[in-house]
This record gives C-alpha cells, structure tokens and sequence, in this order.
C-alpha cells in the first residue's frame, strides 16, 4: 500500500488530504508509518523497523497494522491499486 502522494503530513502527525480538504491528526506512531510509506519502504521494512524499535509482538503488529490500513482506506489516503 501507498499513501497518495499529494497527501501532506508533518512530523508531528497532522495529515492533510488537498484534493478533499480533510485533514486528520494522528500520534508520533502515525507520522512515523505515513513517512516511511510515502518513502516507498515496503510493508514488510516498516513492520521490521516497528518490530527494532518497540516492545510489540509481530501478532500485535500485524493486527494494528490491519486496523491502520481500514483507516487509511476510510480517509482515502491510499493509492489505488491496478
């Protein structure tokens, strides 16, 4: 999955979608995961990158990262695939 690439974001996790006007504040996890997307790191990078940096289970992991995709999908942050 890609984030669009017109989709700015900041450090400190606002994420703002021009083409809708929507903007979305997120944590210092969120902006973090949307960086590394927009950078092109693969799911399977960034998940690794999560699994050094935090005291989480890959199982935690993958379920978050579930939860985090539906959201982005809802907010139509994504690319669309095809």
């Amino acid at each position: 999955m890609k984030i669009k690439s017109n989709i700015a974001t900041s450090e400190n996790g606002f994420i703002f979608n021009p083409a809708t006007g929507d903007s979305f504040s997120g944590n210092a996890i969120a902006a973090l995961l949307l960086l590394a997307m927009k950078s092109g790191k693969t799911e399977s990078e960034i998940k690794q990158d999560i699994l050094n940096r935090y005291n989480v289970s890959e199982r935690q992991l993958d379920l978050d990262w579930e939860d985090w995709m539906v959201q982005l999908k809802e907010a139509n942050l994504l690319e669309t695939e095809g």
